[in-house]
């Protein structure tokens, strides 16, 4: 017996509610901040991803679905979205528009890693890419955005952790001192940590081994060693934040997985937090367009995984709005009354009036236990006498009252 591969589910119809749910909050969300939607292919050049200054990162070491098709090209399936925005960004001419280019996503991610609840090999992401602009108002921007999203769906009690990671002039100086205080201790950390120290000290912060968390504890503080343009930008952002009345939390150990971020960087989280507790994480990365072969351009942006915050929905106990389904079922006995059933369908699905329509041989008592099954609100009966009179039976499914009502009319009634 075949199943879905390990780590990815089958989205089943019970489920698509909150899909289309979360889905459609994205997209009228997007659409009061002017982001417009962009979609990139679901395989990217291995290239994109594996860059020289990303070989350090979990992503690229450990993470990607990697193959080469019958060309030989080396490809992986999309492993993140921001550089695919980049590139396209980059291929499109883009920089040509007004900047900054705002940009939205919804879409699959495939990263090979432990399986866990709201995190799989293939999940599903909204995100939110700004290009072109430095400025620490589209910094605030993004993160406004992204909770009024959360805040769209219900969620509340969020919080925002924050923190500026700096930029190419003044991390360097802070990695070297990094690596000072994590030498001492070499001997005493995990064997990612160690590897870490050598190809992204920065993501030592973040290691989750409870051995090593005392250690970030005890780290240098990056804000201690901003460049004056980074401290101004950030307290910036900071102001802003306030101005808004966002309340945050400065984190000092908060970086990110991936290498191209700068500055800003930042996570919401929900009110229950369970396993993996982030539910948004973004930042700025002015450095990335340039790393892949563009002009210089800055970006900042988030991303939010679609099953992660399905699955807070559900812990919250919030309810969404059913998918619609069609609201009449059609009965019929007999070959006149069959023949009617398929004609009338079409009329009505012309009229936009959704409609299944009984098939097989079934009893007009199996018919209409299936028409209460599929929970419509009208059944209409067509029988070889109605047929004849251009009439139907119609049944409130809701009262359990019928009436006889002449098929020219029946959209009326439908729809009352």
């Amino acid at each position: 017996m075949y199943r879905a591969p390990r780590g990815t589910v089958d989205i089943l119809p019970a489920e698509q509610a909150y899909w289309a749910f979360v889905q459609s909050r994205a997209a009228d969300v997007c659409r009061l901040y002017g982001y417009q939607r962009l979609d990139t292919p679901v395989f990217e050049d291995y290239g994109l991803f594996a860059r020289s200054d990303a070989s350090g990162t979990d992503l690229v070491e450990k993470e990607m679905y990697v193959f080469e098709d019958r060309s030989g090209q080396k490809l992986t399936l999309r492993a993140e979205n921001t550089a695919p925005v980049c590139r396209a960004y980059i291929e499109h001419g883009m920089a040509n528009l007004p900047q900054p280019v705002r940009l939205y996503y919804l879409g699959p991610t495939f990263r090979y890693e432990r399986p866990q609840a709201g995190r799989y090999r293939q999940h599903h992401q909204f995100g939110c890419e700004a290009l072109g602009d430095p400025s620490a108002t589209l910094d605030v921007e993004v993160i406004e955005l992204a909770i009024g999203f959360l805040s769209s769906l219900g969620l509340c009690n969020l919080s925002v952790l924050l923190n500026s990671i700096g930029c190419r002039q003044c991390q360097p100086q802070y990695v070297a001192i990094l690596r000072n205080h994590y030498e001492a201790i070499s001997s005493e950390v995990c064997d990612d940590c160690r590897v870490r120290m050598v190809r992204n000290p920065l993501r030592l912060l973040d290691c989750k081994e409870p051995g090593c968390r005392r250690f970030a504890d005890e780290a240098p503080h990056i804000s201690d060693y901003l460049c004056p343009d980074c401290e101004a930008h950030f307290g910036e952002v900071q102001k802003q934040l306030r101005l808004l009345d966002i309340s945050f939390t400065l984190n000092h150990k908060l970086v990110r997985g991936l290498d191209y971020y700068t500055r800003t960087v930042f996570e919401v989280l929900p009110e229950r937090q369970t396993g993996q507790s982030a539910i948004v994480g973004g930042g700025r990365y002015d450095g990335l367009i340039e790393q892949i072969g563009g002009k210089p351009t800055p970006g900042v942006g988030f991303a939010t995984g679609i099953e992660r915050i399905i699955l807070n929905l559900k812990e919250q106990g919030i309810e969404v709005p059913p998918v619609d389904t069609p609201t009449v079922y059609i009965a019929h006995l007999g070959d006149a009354g069959r023949h009617a059933a398929v004609q009338l369908s079409r009329r009505l699905r012309d009229m936009e009036i959704g409609v299944i329509t009984s098939t097989g041989g079934k009893s007009l008592k199996s018919q209409l236990r299936q028409a209460n099954a599929l929970g419509v609100r009208h059944t209409i009966i067509l029988g070889e006498d109605e047929v004849s009179r251009g009439e139907a039976m119609l049944r409130d499914m809701t009262a359990n009252v019928q009436q006889t009502v002449a098929q020219d009319s029946l959209h009326m009634h439908l729809r009352a």
